[in-house]
């Protein structure tokens, strides 16, 4: 069987970094995250992009701290016993994709206002790398999932109107 990294792409194996992660609970994550991301992008009123970023990483960290407190729950809930150690570990050391995953569009932002943009113009540029994200990882996902080029190019372009969504939002907000 292929070594799944070395799937073929148009767009170049450097992506895969950025887009695939461990597993498909993982990359599921990571998708969210990128999504969840792009809505806190769109909808910030803050003044500046340091602000900005920082309302996006806190929001994320949020969530993801909320998911795995939900978890934990959950699994008490139904295993009528306390978390063990190595469950409540598992739990902290895990979903950190839905976090990370937006790395680069938090980049981008402080980037493209240093280089003289706007803020809106700079929170532009940080959604479209959001959503040129999640058409690879669409483009990905096709790829692992043996789909034609055609299938590809839709999920990828599905993955896609995320994005196209959040930079809408942002639009019709400001």
């Amino acid at each position: 069987m292929a070594n799944p990294d070395e799937s073929s792409s148009s767009a170049g194996p450097g992506h895969r970094r950025l887009v695939r992660h461990t597993t498909e609970h993982a990359t599921a994550t990571g998708i969210y995250g990128i999504i969840v991301g792009s809505a806190v992008l769109a909808s910030s009123h803050a003044e500046s992009a340091l602000a900005v970023d920082l309302a996006v990483l806190v929001t994320l960290v949020i969530y993801w701290a909320a998911e795995r407190y939900s978890r934990l729950l959950a699994a008490r809930i139904h295993d009528g016993a306390r978390p063990s150690w190595p469950q409540v570990r598992h739990e902290l050391t895990a979903g950190w994709e839905f976090v990370t995953a937006s790395a680069l569009p938090l980049v981008v932002l402080p980037l493209t206002r240093l280089a003289g943009a706007s803020l809106d113009t700079a929170v532009l540029a940080a959604l479209w790398c959001s959503t040129l994200l999640l058409c690879l990882s669409g483009w990905e996902i096709g790829a692992e999932g043996r789909l034609s080029r055609a299938e590809r190019l839709g999920v990828a372009l599905v993955a896609g109107l995320f994005g196209v969504a959040m930079i809408v939002l942002k639009s019709l907000l400001h």
